[in-house]
């Protein structure tokens, strides 16, 4: 409700009985759409087949069967949503040109993100037999009757024909069986799409009800899949935090985390640290050892990751001193605010009677991130 007073509001001053919103007037009968002041006030409108668009509708629902099928796949073989996969593959039967146009097109980005995979390829008609089979049955209640004796031959015929064989006898609409018998392939057949590719364990795959559709995904979970993962789950991690500490949208932190045994998540980062960038506003994740002795912890908590405990913290943003700084520079520098620092601005200060002057990026750095990234302590940083 709340959106669509939000668009009314807009698209009400498009209608020519907006003016008579004036002084009161939006408040009075009779209601209008773009007179009354709230779309609660309206009818709702009465159903218009004419302005459908038959072609989005016909898209949408293959998208939806398409979304469904790729999470029947992930369900059969225990891959969380939080890992990606390397691909999807859609086989349709006779699709409209519009609806592939509109799944390449504008909707592919909608199933790649719902599906979590980073390729999507609709198979051509002349690609169909390396990925799936016509399977054709005889529809025994209507052909029982009709062939009697003959059953068992129609039988073994239409189970025993090839993937070309039976897409071309369907686009025929008809299946000769002998000199006296004709099969109508629309009524009197039953046909769906079938996976080829059953006995490669790479690839697993799920076809809709009606058999028109098969959405086949490749499981191989390698090296980059799971850095991925691992990534996706850190950030997650990260936002509850962040939703813990009670923090808003536009709240800057520094995050850091602490593995059990190995690197294997610091490899992960460090593969995917545009994409952590990109998710955690520019922040990218740093082992605890580089964590500045001023960081004050606004959250912190010990989590799985992959199979590995990871202990994952938040941080107020601070300032980094330089290794080995002299207590009275570490007692200065815990007073300034990154937030506000310039790059390369310097700081001059006087305690008891000498003057120190320090220079952010060579004496100390604005963030822990760009401390690591000046000393080349982690080679991927940049």
């Amino acid at each position: 409700p709340f959106l669509t007073e939000y668009l009314y509001q807009f698209l009400r001053k498009l209608q020519p009985s907006y003016p008579e919103a004036a002084n009161g007037g939006g408040s009075s009968l009779p209601v209008k759409a773009g007179k009354s002041d709230s779309v609660h006030y309206l009818h709702l409108p009465k159903f218009n087949e004419g302005r459908m668009n038959e072609d989005a509708v016909a898209a949408m629902k293959v998208l939806q069967g398409i979304v469904e099928q790729g999470r029947n796949v992930r369900e059969k073989r225990t891959i969380s949503t939080k890992y990606p996969v390397k691909q999807v593959v859609i086989i349709m039967r006779n699709p409209s040109a519009s609806v592939v146009e509109a799944i390449k097109g504008p909707l592919s980005k909608y199933i790649l993100s719902e599906l979590n995979a980073w390729d999507l390829k609709i198979v051509p008609k002349e690609e169909e037999k390396d990925w799936v089979k016509m399977s054709m049955l005889p529809n025994s209640k209507l052909l029982g009757k009709k062939l009697g004796k003959k059953m068992g031959m129609a039988t073994k015929i239409i189970k025993g024909m090839t993937h070309e064989e039976a897409l071309a006898c369907l686009e025929l609409g008809e299946l000769k069986i002998d000199d006296t018998i004709t099969i109508n392939t629309a009524t009197e057949i039953l046909s769906k799409l079938d996976f080829a590719k059953e006995n490669d364990p790479r690839w697993e795959a799920t076809a809709s009800p009606e058999g028109d559709l098969v959405v086949a995904v490749d499981c191989d979970q390698d090296a980059d899949i799971l850095d991925n993962g691992k990534s996706r789950e850190l950030v997650n991690h990260t936002q509850m935090l962040r939703k813990n500490a009670g923090l808003s949208a536009s709240d800057t932190v520094e995050v850091f985390f602490a593995e059990d045994v190995g690197e294997s998540m610091l490899q992960a980062v460090a593969k995917n640290a545009a994409f952590l960038q990109g998710k955690l506003r520019g922040v990218t994740p740093l082992p605890k050892a580089l964590c500045s002795p001023f960081a004050v912890t606004l959250g912190s908590d010990t989590v799985d990751v992959g199979g590995t405990k990871l202990e994952v913290s938040i941080t107020q943003p601070c300032v980094s001193p330089k290794d080995g700084a002299e207590e009275a520079v570490l007692a200065f520098l815990r007073t300034l605010d990154p937030l506000t620092m310039a790059e390369g601005q310097v700081e001059t200060f006087v305690v008891d009677g000498k003057e120190y002057v320090l220079t952010e990026g060579t004496d100390f750095w604005s963030t822990a991130v760009r401390k690591a990234t000046s000393l080349k302590t982690l080679d991927w940083l940049s």
